[in-house]
């Protein structure tokens, strides 16, 4: 039996814990929008009853939580047959890292704008980016 992938079931947990982040987002309402950086626009839309935001934000709900389903099915946790599950935890991997490493960019071109919630979600997602590339690295040894 292949030993547990530790670094997908990370990845995995990682998204799923994102995916429930933006559920209270939507719970909570115009003032979460804020703190957590969607925007003063998506904020005021939400404020007017606007149906808007919450339904972006459960678009990334959704999409969070199947990133997690792909990390928990190449570790063996959940039975599933996925489609494209190779390419699908290269893409997730590449999203994560691609965000996380677009840090040193933002500091150079928009330093005003950089906020801590900034600086802690794109070093998280580095650190979930590497938790799937590994993961998929290994994983790839496996199969």
């Amino acid at each position: 039996m292949p030993k547990a992938n530790i670094f997908l079931i990370l990845g995995g947990i990682g998204s799923a814990l994102v995916a429930i982040l933006h559920v209270f987002i939507i719970y909570f309402g115009a003032s979460a929008y804020r703190f957590f950086g969607a925007g003063e626009e998506m904020a005021i839309m939400r404020e007017n009853g606007s149906l808007i935001p919450d339904l972006i934000t459960a678009f990334i709900v959704i999409v969070f939580i199947g990133f997690s389903i792909y990390a928990f099915t190449a570790a063996k946790r959940l039975n599933r047959h996925l489609p494209f599950l190779k390419f699908g935890l290269i893409a997730i991997a590449s999203i994560y890292l691609i965000r996380g490493l677009a840090l040193p960019f933002l500091l150079i071109f928009t330093p005003e704008k950089i906020a801590p919630l900034i600086l802690w979600s794109s070093l998280i997602s580095l650190s979930f980016g590497l938790c799937y590339a590994i993961g998929y690295k290994l994983w790839i040894k496996q199969i």
